[in-house]
This record gives C-alpha cells, structure tokens and sequence, in this order.
C-alpha cells in the first residue's frame, strides 16, 4: 500500500515535504494534488516511473506527459517559446494551463512525443506543488490522474489511496482546484485548444 502522507494546504510542513522528495529521488512514483485535480508524478529522468504512469493512464507511447514546473524561468529551460507566444504563456502562468510546446534538448527523450518532439509544461498555482518543487529543484514528469474509462480527474486524496494505493508508492493528500487542465498546443505556430478544463478560454476563439 502507499504511504499517505497529509500536508497543510497554505503551509505545507518542510519536514514532510523532504520525506515526499527523497522518495522521488528514490525512484518512486507519488500521487498529489494540483490546481486542477489529482496528478501520477516521477523525476524527469525516472524511465520505470514514466512506464508506470502510463499503465496506470493505459496510455500509449503517443501521450503528452506534462512538467509541472516552479516558475517561468525554469519552464523556458524545457521548452522552446517564440516571442508570439512568450507573453501569453507568461501571462497565464501560474494558473490551471497546460501548454505543448517543442522540448529542448534538455528534457529527456523518451518524456517527448515520439514523432512532434513535444511535451506539456504548466506552472501549478499550489502551495503544495510548489513546495516540493522548490525542494527537489527540478521539473516533475507528470500527467492528470484520471482514471481509465472516466473523464474527470480524482479529487480526493483517500479516493486516490483506496482506488490505487497499490499501484503508486506515495499519496499526498491536499485540496484541488476543479476539472483538469484547459491544454493549448502552441507547437504548430497557432493557439489550438487540445482540451477545453479549468481556466478563462475568453483570451481564446473558442466556438
């Protein structure tokens, strides 16, 4: 079974948030919460966690897995942007937004998409994410915990623990922001909307 790890939800305790990071630098796979529902998460370079996200989604090599970053600065490190669509990005950060973008050469190969070299970069308004963000300094390879055959992302820690508690090695329970992601593909040069979630689309042509 999992370790239930519960964090305060404004002041999320150091000591805790330590012990959830070195089970990270361990290797191991955690459930958590975000502005947008719950999240599977691994380091960036963790091949058999991201194999394990995927057989939890059931989602196939073609996936856009998402780093969930600390802050702009550190999302440019990741993703190239051009300057059409730098103050947007910047402008909806943090915020419940994923954002496909062209991956940099220093984001591993296996997390891009096999045939665009894409990936999603979104910077979580979540005390708690941001807390063991800035003690692991670096990216987490994430996606939405939505269960297969369901739509809406879990939203409750001792939900996530008794549906898989044996399939992840950490649930951090928290608050959630409501609905997953609103995720704009910015690759091709335009603003496309993949999934209309949580987030103002008034910025957006969305029929």
């Amino acid at each position: 079974m999992a370790t239930y790890v519960e964090l305060h939800p404004q002041d999320p305790q150091p000591r805790l948030v330590a012990k959830v990071v070195d089970r990270l630098r361990r290797g191991e796979v955690i459930a958590l919460p975000t502005d947008s529902g719950y999240a599977i998460a691994c380091t960036l370079a963790n091949k058999e966690g991201l194999d394990r996200i995927r057989t939890i989604r059931q989602v196939g090599s073609k996936h856009h897995f998402t780093l969930l970053c600390a802050n702009f600065a550190q999302l440019g490190h990741f993703v190239i942007i051009d300057n059409v669509f730098f103050r947007l990005v910047k402008s909806l950060t943090p915020g419940p937004y994923t954002f496909i973008l062209k991956g940099t050469k220093d984001v591993p190969r296996m997390t891009l998409n096999p045939k665009k070299h894409t990936v999603g970069v979104r910077i979580p308004d979540h005390r708690i994410v941001q807390a063991i963000l800035s003690e692991l300094g670096e990216p987490l390879l994430s996606s939405t915990l939505i269960v297969p055959g369901e739509e809406e992302p879990l939203e409750e820690g001792w939900v996530v623990d008794d549906r898989l508690g044996n399939a992840v090695d950490v649930v951090v329970d928290g608050p959630v922001g409501r609905g997953p992601t609103t995720v704009v593909d910015l690759s091709s040069g335009e603003a496309v909307i993949a999934r209309e979630g949580a987030g103002d689309l008034s910025m957006f042509d969305v029929s």
